[in-house]
């Protein structure tokens, strides 16, 4: 099976249905379907063919899941990217995976149209933003909103793909040097996604909220599995007016929620009693840990919703998940691994290990990525021979523990382990402390260079809005929770984090900002 077909598939069962709510815009399935085939003929016009690949950098719309599909249904390579990244990056990702074409806002080609990689392009679609006066016509460049009016066109013709071709090349930052291109499969995709509506349970009665970039693979997954079984999407731009997305998810009746801990974050500091969400039967989150605070208030606020505390990586899509049922249980837990998918943890020799000891997660299954694009040396890094000769398997890069009954409990990222004292320190243990206590908003911990201790503990912290916090307050607070050499040697607060475009914390410029040295 090919990615294209969950939307060819329920457009073919619910052509009349809402598949998409976006910019004030609905459209169904039967439209978003025939606006698809109308962009993979304009591709193929241009000579965009099989395993081409197609960068569509747009803001969360209902053009960027056209282009999506428009792309895959031509037989070409979609590469999503935010479309607030910065130029010189984005002429990096043109240029790594060899693009050739491109489908963007007008505004973000005027800035990067000067790039000498343009001339490798064969077509750029652009789409004009409301109000703006379409720019004169020039070489290779089309207006998308042309293309998809366009009612001459009719189904391409199948691309002869199969399943063992790359559907997308989703880029990931790199310790070093540019992003990474991690290189999905369709089986890569189809897998994931058939994993994860699994054990959500989904179906086509779910409407499901999104506010999280397309570019982010969390935010895309949830327009694939709502294509994917015929529910409906809703898609928003931004988290930054948190009222009217609730607004929306009342309005709409909203049934699943995605969130991060900065979502998490800016919904325990409103007075969520003002807006009718009883609709909402689950809350997943990924991307970085919850705060076993957060998830406590968070049943609190959504009784009726069963909330998935889940971890995965842009190398697999997902890892793991915690049934609901296990959230008073073990709440710190990121579950087990999903439908499909063999997990276990190994020390440094590659040899797994039992219950409580730390070790680095492996994970086995078909979703599990091809490699990164152009990088063998890289590749090699992660997917790691695997228990047949024919099979290789991926090394996450983090550290987890399992309990007797083989739940896995996150420790931290192997690279981002404090030694202070000669002793190993896990941020997110520090971290969940400084969450219990009332008026953090936001916290991160980091390992701060110190002649004596080889690594000082330092935290940042977010107060919540109109509450003080002071220093001594958070340091009292830790030593009644935590071990001597797990104490923060300092706090510093701040008006708010810096965030990446996916809305993690960004620890590295914590480190690196002047405040912090």
């Amino acid at each position: 099976m090919q990615l294209q077909e969950f939307l060819e598939t329920s457009s073919r069962h619910y052509p009349d249905k809402t598949a998409l709510v976006a910019g004030g815009r609905r459209l169904t399935y039967a439209e978003i379907n025939q606006q698809a085939n109308r962009l993979a003929n304009a591709l193929t016009g241009e000579g965009i063919s099989r395993w081409d690949r197609v960068v569509i950098c747009l803001q969360n719309s209902a053009e960027a899941v056209v282009s999506i599909f428009g792309t895959l249904k031509a037989g070409a390579v979609f590469v999503p990217v935010n479309p607030t990244t910065k130029p010189d990056k984005l002429a990096y990702i043109l240029q790594n995976s060899g693009a050739r074409a491109l489908i963007t806002h007008d505004s973000i080609f005027g800035g990067i149209k000067s790039y000498p990689w343009r001339d490798s392009l064969a077509c750029v679609f652009l789409d004009i933003a409301a109000g703006n006066s379409m720019p004169q016509r020039e070489g290779r460049v089309s207006y998308l909103s042309e293309v998809l009016r366009d009612d001459t066109l009719s189904a391409p013709p199948a691309s002869g793909g199969i399943d063992m071709d790359l559907a997308a090349l989703v880029y990931t930052s790199g310790s070093t040097g540019g992003p990474k291109g991690v290189m999905l499969t369709h089986l890569n995709m189809v897998s994931a996604a058939t994993s994860i509506t699994t054990y959500l349970e989904n179906t086509a009665d779910d409407i499901i909220l999104n506010v999280l970039p397309l570019s982010f693979d969390y935010g895309l997954y949830q327009v694939l599995m709502a294509l994917k079984l015929g529910a409906t999407v809703i898609l928003e731009r931004t988290f930054t007016y948190p009222a009217a997305v609730l607004d929306r998810i009342a309005r709409e009746k909203v049934t699943g929620l995605p969130i991060v801990p900065t979502i998490s974050a800016m919904l325990l500091q409103m007075e969520l009693a003002k807006w009718d969400l009883s609709s909402v039967r689950y809350i997943t989150n990924t991307g970085a840990a919850l705060p076993l605070d957060h998830i406590l208030k968070l049943r609190k606020l959504f009784p009726r919703a069963k909330i998935y505390s889940m971890y995965g990586l842009t190398e697999c899509k997902r890892v793991s998940y915690l049934p609901p049922d296990q959230i008073d249980i073990r709440p710190t837990s990121v579950g087990k691994g999903m439908p499909n998918e063999e997990v276990y943890i190994v020390d440094e020799h590659g040899d797994r290990v039992g219950p409580g000891v730390v070790g680095e997660l492996v994970i086995r299954g078909s979703n599990v990525m091809k490699g990164y694009w152009n990088m063998p040396e890289e590749t090699d890094k992660v997917l790691k021979p695997g228990l047949f000769p024919w099979e290789r398997v991926l090394y996450s890069g983090d550290l987890f523990r399992s309990d007797e009954e083989g739940y896995l409990y996150w420790v931290g990222r192997r690279d981002d382990i404090i030694k202070s004292r000669g002793q190993k320190v896990s941020p997110r243990e520090i971290e969940d402390v400084l969450y219990s206590l009332p008026g953090v908003a936001e916290a991160a911990v980091v390992g701060i260079p110190d002649q004596i201790l080889g690594s000082a503990i330092k935290a940042f912290i977010v107060p919540q809005q109109g509450v003080r916090l002071a220093e001594e307050d958070v340091l009292r607070h830790c030593s009644q929770h935590l071990e001597d050499f797990m104490l923060p040697g300092s706090v510093e607060f701040r008006d708010q984090m810096p965030k990446t475009s996916t809305g993690k914390i960004a620890k590295r410029e914590l480190c690196t900002l002047p405040e912090a040295s």
